[in-house]
């Protein structure tokens, strides 16, 4: 009798290096969560991923104001099409490409 291959779960295709007891802990504290601290910790995810961008950004652009960072992150973010549509021609924006 050979051994079923262990199915591998989302959370394994993001994290590799996580074992199966801290998966299985981390997959029941999502199920307990209610659906408001579900969308708190996403929304808390992506201010983290927001912040974590513009400080590359201002790594990248010392020179830049905080206002011309938070506009490349906002290109970056929406893409030059719909960022032209929100912000348009006369935005406080960067003078730099992507």
């Amino acid at each position: 009798m050979t051994a079923r291959p262990r199915k591998k779960s989302f959370m394994q295709n993001k994290m590799n290096d996580t074992s199966e007891e801290a998966e299985r802990v981390q997959l029941e504290i999502y199920r307990r969560m209610t659906p408001a601290q579900k969308w708190a910790t996403i929304a808390s995810l992506y201010e983290l991923g927001k912040m974590l961008q513009m400080a590359g950004l201002r790594m990248e652009h010392p020179e830049a104001s905080e206002k011309e960072i938070w506009h490349m992150w906002a290109k970056r973010h929406l893409g030059d099409e719909l960022y032209q549509k929100v912000y348009g021609s006369h935005a406080d924006g960067p003078k730099t490409g992507r």
